[in-house]
């Protein structure tokens, strides 16, 4: 310690660093450099060392400059710098040095190079890789990768032995840099550390466990990934660091779900006569798919430890008719049922379709939203208080600290992913131990299904009820607005009705996106003869509320809208919708939109317009037009755009990934499940000696985030 308390690190060798070492204390760092590699996340040794190249380039073997063709893609040669030259005028100032040796010579060009200045000079040995070229009847290398050999020449003249070997090929790795801390710096640092690799880190498992799944031993892993060697030495440095993150979220994941399955839960046995009674309570009869999804709710609730189960449906498959199921097989048990949703419109539209459903039944229903009248919230808060209410149904005002329940037994979430984790936590914290139903119209591809719900059962309701018309989808230029325009006339004159959606409420002066407001009026143009109705979320919700009662009892026949639609409505009359620069929306969100429509027995048109010409835009575009079903669209938005962004929000406790691969390592990610739950199954608390250093691995990766990952 220093006079003021602080932690002293004196500079040390290599051989003395240890993991949490930190980073200025590194040969060749120092505190202003180490200030810059904060920036890239590096504090630590151990970041350091997990900081990863994000590709090679090959560095052939040098080679005399007079065999160079001026064409090669990559070559490298050594000489001694005869001449500088630096040109500072124009849009690129351009560094030059003319390098000889004893068969020939070439030029080296840098862009921008005027720092180089006082590196390159005359005298200097030099060796430089990269593209051949030929200009005015000169070879060239532009922009090369160059290595300081030393003063003067060998008499060789070639082939010079210093700080490289540059007889053979070589791989370079290129880092994750900054302007001030370039890639070449960072892997001169990183060199001098990776002899100190197999000290400073362990192996985590024994020779055995290694052996039969094929994975190299961690600290070997990690020098490979910074100096492979041969590309296959990469791979499977790659595999055994990418299997070592997996194994850790699953084992959070699996912690998680064996502490919730611990605790004790009010089992809510479903009989013979309480199915009866419940069934007989729809006008319908269930799918095959609803009815498999039932008998696993039933078989979870009748467990006396808390049900976790996400229940993934296609937009107008009947996971509203499901979860009501649940509902009220808790209440003929005597206890409470809650049901969450993301939005007022779909929590009243949720509230009309249970007290449909429910009209002359002994079951006492509410809804609680904020922006009901303060006496009628404080109402149905003592109703609930005192058990006078069996099922309520409302949106995040659920889970405010004065909702109080008398014996919930049953929560219910729509929408999961329209809702923040923390708020999800917190409404299951509201029961003794209730059952939990996650829901939602996303479908999860199969990656993200075994890590943000890895510790939830899996229901999937995969057929649609019947007597459902097509929807057929096209992707047009947003210049064909007048065809459009036709189209929906023709419809409007069927006795049908369109929805307009726009990824903006107000028109902004940064795009030229066309916007909700500004486009009513248009539409109003366009239909002069029917009502056209505008809603978006920036409404106060009673006239959000009064519009789309309007649409729903066809006085609006066309309806502008935001995403405020995305999720819930129930128009079947509504068989045209119309998405406005379509490139603006994820894959999942077009489809769910899409969703709006079709929800009847006529068939539907969903229009994607789009005035992008950006290929992975047409790419996304053309997928949807492609296929209606969600877990195949799921899979390409995954594809198309990457696990961090696929719900439109980092919120949901996705893991950071340095090295695994969500979509590509999926065989990978099982095999680390299965080891990860077998190995807390066998020791609960990872107290084990064998397992601490896991332990320990686990928390310093993800904290206190692992029990949100696994609320997901």
């Amino acid at each position: 310690m220093d006079a003021g308390g602080r932690n002293c690190y004196p500079l040390r060798a290599v051989g003395d660093v240890e993991l949490d070492t930190p980073v200025r204390y590194v040969k060749g760092v120092g505190p202003s450099r180490a200030q810059q590699l904060t920036r890239l996340g590096i504090e630590t040794v151990e970041d350091l060392l997990l900081h990863f190249p994000r590709r090679f380039d090959l560095r052939r073997q040098v080679q005399p400059i007079a065999d160079l063709r001026g064409d090669e893609p990559s070559a490298t040669v050594a000489g001694v710098v005869q001449a500088t030259e630096y040109r500072p005028y124009g849009k690129r100032p351009l560094f030059s040095c003319m390098l000889e040796d004893d068969s020939g010579w070439v030029l080296a060009k840098w862009f921008h190079g005027g720092y180089l200045r006082g590196r390159i000079k005359e005298g200097l040995a030099l060796a430089v890789s990269g593209k051949v070229s030929v200009y005015r009847e000169a070879m060239q290398f532009v922009n090369p990768r160059f290595w300081v050999l030393w003063e003067g020449l060998p008499e060789s003249g070639r082939a010079p032995e210093g700080e490289r070997d540059l007889a053979a090929d070589e791989l370079l790795p290129v880092y994750p840099a900054l302007g001030r801390i370039p890639s070449g710096l960072i892997a001169k640092v990183i060199k001098g550390l990776l002899p100190d690799v197999p000290r400073l880190f362990s192996r985590w498992f024994d020779r055995g466990y290694l052996a039969e799944r094929d994975l190299l031993d961690r600290p070997s892993a990690i020098a490979a990934m910074h100096r492979p060697g041969q590309e296959d030495a990469w791979r499977r440095a790659r595999r055994r660091l990418a299997y070592d993150e997996f194994l850790l979220m699953q084992l959070g994941i699996g912690l998680q779900r064996a502490r919730s399955r611990s605790r004790p839960a009010r089992a809510l046995a479903v009989t013979g006569e309480i199915d009866r009674r419940i069934r007989a309570r729809f006008p319908f009869a269930l799918t095959a798919a609803q009815d498999r999804a039932v008998r696993e709710i039933a078989a979870d609730l009748a467990r006396d430890r808390p049900m976790n189960r996400l229940l993934q449906g296609d937009v107008g498959s009947g996971k509203t008719v499901v979860a009501l199921y649940a509902a009220l097989a808790a209440v003929a048990r005597g206890a409470q049922a809650a049901i969450m949703a993301p939005t007022e419109i779909l929590a009243r539209q949720h509230d009309r379709k249970v007290a449909g459903y429910l009209a002359g039944s002994r079951v006492r229903t509410a809804l609680l939203v904020g922006s009901a009248p303060a006496g009628r919230r404080e109402d149905v808060r003592r109703r609930l208080a005192e058990g006078e209410i069996d099922v309520v149904v409302g949106t995040h005002a659920l889970i405010s600290p004065d909702v109080r329940f008398a014996r919930l037994g049953l929560v219910v979430t729509d929408e999961q992913h329209k809702f923040g984790v923390r708020q999800r936590v917190g409404f299951r914290a509201k029961g003794y131990a209730p059952h939990c139903l996650v829901m939602t119209a996303t479908p999860i591809p199969r990656t993200l299904a075994l890590t943000v719900f890895g510790d939830l059962d899996l229901s999937v309701i995969d057929e649609m009820p019947p007597g459902r018309g097509r929807t057929r989808t096209r992707c047009l230029p947003q210049g064909r607005f007048g065809e459009v325009v036709e189209l929906v006339r023709e419809r409007l004159a069927a006795g049908q009705q369109a929805y307009f959606v726009y990824p903006l409420v107000e028109a902004s002066a940064d795009t030229q996106l066309t916007a909700a407001r500004e486009a009513v009026e248009r539409l109003r143009e366009a239909f002069p003869d029917v009502a056209v109705g505008l809603v978006h979320g920036q409404m106060p919700a009673d006239e959000q509320q009064s519009v789309m009662r309007g649409f729903a009892a066809g006085e609006v026949r066309v309806l502008a809208a935001s995403t405020v639609v995305e999720v819930g409505l129930d128009v079947p009359a509504a068989n045209v919708m119309v998405i406005n620069h379509a490139e603006r929306f994820g894959l999942a969100q077009l489809h769910q939109l899409r969703g709006r429509i079709g929800r009847g027995a006529a068939d539907a048109e969903c229009i994607l317009l789009t005035g992008s010409k950006n290929p992975l835009a047409a790419e996304r575009l053309k997928a949807l037009t492609e296929t209606s079903d969600g877990f195949k669209i799921a899979e390409a938005d995954l594809r198309l755009r990457g696990p961090g962004e696929f719900f439109g929000t980092r919120q949901h406790g996705l893991p950071e990934l340095k090295v695994g691969d969500l979509i590509e390592d999926f065989d990978l990610l099982r095999l680390a499940r299965r080891d990860a739950f077998a190995i807390v199954g066998d020791d609960p608390d990872l107290s084990r000696p064998e397992h601490l250093v896991l332990r320990a691995e686990m928390v310093k990766a993800y904290g206190g985030r692992v029990g949100l990952i696994a609320a997901g």
